[in-house]
């Protein structure tokens, strides 16, 4: 099962198409670190991570992993060995916060964009997340929750994201 990321406004698994937004400066084959853009290309997908306090568990195949306070996602190029993974949440260590006082990431999914053996500087923290009001992201694909919900029904751990 692929999820297609058409355009900065579709995406589509199946016959299914749903409205979602992108990163703030759209779509690029050389990401790097801050710079808005979502990458382009075809990637696995990790895990959902889901905020218990908030959320039931939703109906998915993939593992889910109830977000805790002191789970971060490493952003910080100094750290070549944690860029890109996820973290406990350290004092000196630049991350994106999972548990978040917005609902954006309630539920979420990382996209392996470098992934495996991170490059760092080359861009972290690509995830797919909630919207309310598909306003552009830093660089991740977001959609409204109950889209979320289908998309979490329709995918596996075998599925990949293609943006294009």
């Amino acid at each position: 099962m692929t999820i297609f990321v058409k355009n900065k406004h579709t995406l589509q698994i199946d016959e299914f198409k749903f409205k979602c937004c992108i990163g703030k400066k759209g779509l690029t084959s050389n990401k790097k670190e801050g710079d808005k853009k979502t990458p382009k290309g075809t990637f696995k997908i990790e895990n959902l991570y889901f905020r218990k306090d908030r959320k039931e568990k939703p109906l998915t195949l993939l593992k889910c992993i109830k977000i805790k306070k002191n789970m971060g996602w490493c952003d910080d190029i100094r750290y070549p060995k944690k860029y890109n993974k996820l973290i406990k949440i350290e004092k000196k260590i630049r991350y994106e916060k999972l548990k978040r006082k917005d609902y954006k990431y309630d539920l979420l999914i990382p996209i392996k964009y470098n992934f495996k053996k991170p490059i760092t500087g080359k861009g972290s923290c690509i995830f797919i997340h909630l919207t309310k009001n598909y306003t552009p992201t830093a660089g991740c694909i977001a959609l409204k929750e109950k889209d979320f919900l289908i998309l979490l029904k329709l995918i596996n751990k075998d599925s990949k994201i293609k943006i294009f």
